[in-house]
């Protein structure tokens, strides 16, 4: 590694809400989506209160991009058209891509006690946005986690690390976007040192603890190098690391359409009225 890579940008979670009432904490917006390319939007959910999430997410559709929802503790119910079904738990991993269109449903499996995840948008290309849809889970079990010499953990949901002349594989292959997703643990004042792909944009978002520049609730959003270090505050630090070869196309949404032109959002919205968009 030659140049580390310095933060440009800081984006700060806000309370906002969702689904059927859902409370969360969400990095969106059209200026993060741009700053934020491949991806688009990252949701937290984190309540010991059910009443913050029982209502849940009913069927909605989507069209244009893929979703990542990552739960680390409770349990959600993923229902879709095409007959998929099924719960994803504390440590699963759901990777959906909705292509040219799903409709689905995510309803939490329990009345109260915490229920704490994410989920994140990825765009997906011009070329590849009505593709048919397709689903993914994967299971705690089988997502590797590194474990690092400082007392720290990394989790490899998509991407690769290399370590000790092993090279360690997250389940999901990344598409167009070369996508790495990363759960990253370090104990205070750790220190961890990650060689970057010089096209990938590259992004730190902190749900617990800090690190020196970055408190909870902080996405940092990096410029250009080959290398990244992170380093742990006193409280040590919990972060989810993205990385993604950003597309630079044009980003037209409307609420759970993202395609790249106004008149895209317009058919999207005819053929989900029409009952077309999954047809």
């Amino acid at each position: 590694m030659t140049g580390y890579r310095k933060l440009q940008h800081v984006l700060d979670a806000r309370p906002s809400s969702d689904g059927d009432g859902v409370k969360i904490r969400r990095v969106a917006g059209r200026e993060a989506m741009r700053l934020m390319d491949p991806f688009l939007l990252l949701d937290e959910i984190r309540s010991e209160d059910g009443a913050d999430y029982i209502g849940g997410f009913p069927p909605h559709p989507h069209r244009g991009f893929e979703t990542i929802t990552y739960m680390l503790d409770g349990a959600m119910r993923h229902k879709d058209h095409l007959g998929n079904e099924g719960v994803i738990a504390a440590g699963d991993v759901q990777w959906m891509t909705a292509g040219r269109g799903v409709i689905h449903s995510e309803m939490p499996e329990q009345e109260d006690g915490l229920l704490h995840g994410f989920q994140l948008w990825l765009n997906l290309p011009a070329r590849d946005k009505m593709q048919p849809p397709a689903y993914q889970e994967f299971a705690s079990a089988q997502i590797p986690v590194l474990e690092l010499a400082g007392g720290g953990r990394v989790k490899v949901i998509a991407g690769e690390l290399a370590q000790d002349d092993a090279v360690v594989r997250g389940p999901v292959t990344p598409g167009a976007t070369n996508a790495v997703y990363l759960d990253i643990g370090l104990p205070p004042g750790g220190h961890w040192e990650w060689p970057v792909d010089p096209q990938a944009r590259v992004m730190l978002m902190v749900f617990q603890g800090a690190t020196d520049i970055l408190n909870d609730g902080q996405m940092g959003i990096y410029g250009p190098g080959d290398g990244l270090a992170i380093t742990a505050s006193e409280a040590g630090v919990r972060a989810l690391l993205l990385a993604g070869t950003p597309l630079e196309e044009r980003i037209s949404q409307y609420g759970p359409f993202v395609m790249n032109t106004p008149e895209e959002i317009e058919q999207a919205i005819r053929d989900y009225n029409e009952g077309r968009l999954v047809a």
